[in-house]
């Protein structure tokens, strides 16, 4: 493993407060993989036999039954996943699967969990790390139940620019058949909502997005600190 990618996993919040002996032996199983595009990570169903930590590229987490598909959430670096299946030791209620060429670091959960056992601190970052990822679950739920698809798109929007310091241009993160399927609609439906969006406040040109009018499009999404 590079010791970049050893610095960035230290860094995040989750691994930042370990005792550095246990986090020295953590790191001694753990290997670091680049992957292709459109691999498969996990199967929900699997054992999780790994934490994986993104620190290049993008990660789909997406969940099947009956023959239909939904993403759950899009992972950008530098960030780990898959941590309450392998916590719990238990089977993965997610599929994962890289959006573009990634790199990521492989941290055996069976490690992973003897390091909770021995070091209170990073038991204490666990918590809080699941409890982050439990309500985020619960942010993105409200949104896709209490929002029309027109608002789902304007807050997202909203959101994007508010991570790239209020800039009013953009491209999308995401190819918009993704982008659809995370915000909860068909691709039909956001193609809709980005028409009737036209209008007010927002010019799309393939995947390049510009906000025109901030006040009308947050009008419309209404941003609330409980759902946003």
């Amino acid at each position: 493993m590079r010791d970049a990618d050893r610095q960035e996993i230290r860094a995040l919040g989750l691994f930042r407060t370990m005792d550095g002996a246990v986090f020295a032996d953590l790191m001694q199983a753990a290997y670091a993989q680049e992957f292709p595009a459109r691999l498969e990570l996990a199967r929900q169903g699997g054992r999780a036999d790994f934490l994986h930590v993104l620190v290049a590229g993008s990660v789909e987490l997406f969940a099947e039954w009956n023959g239909r598909e939904t993403t759950l959430a899009i992972v950008a670096p530098v960030r780990s996943f898959i941590l309450a299946a392998c916590t719990r030791d238990a089977p993965q209620l997610m599929s994962a699967r890289t959006l573009e060429r990634s790199r990521l670091v492989l941290i055996p959960a069976v490690d992973l969990r003897a390091a909770i056992r021995r070091d209170p601190a990073f038991a204490s970052d666990v918590i809080d790390e699941l409890a982050s990822g439990y309500r985020g679950m619960v942010r993105h739920a409200k949104a896709t139940k209490l929002r029309s698809a027109r608002e789902r798109l304007a807050a997202f929007l909203l959101q994007q620019s508010a991570q790239r310091q209020g800039i009013a241009g953009f491209v999308l993160p995401q190819e918009k058949r993704i982008l659809a399927s995370y915000l909860g609609m068909t691709p039909e439906s956001l193609s809709r909502s980005f028409r009737d969006l036209a209008d007010k406040g927002v010019h799309l040109d393939g995947m390049r997005v510009t906000i025109t009018d901030f006040a009308r499009l947050s009008a419309i999404a209404m941003p609330d600190p409980l759902i946003d």
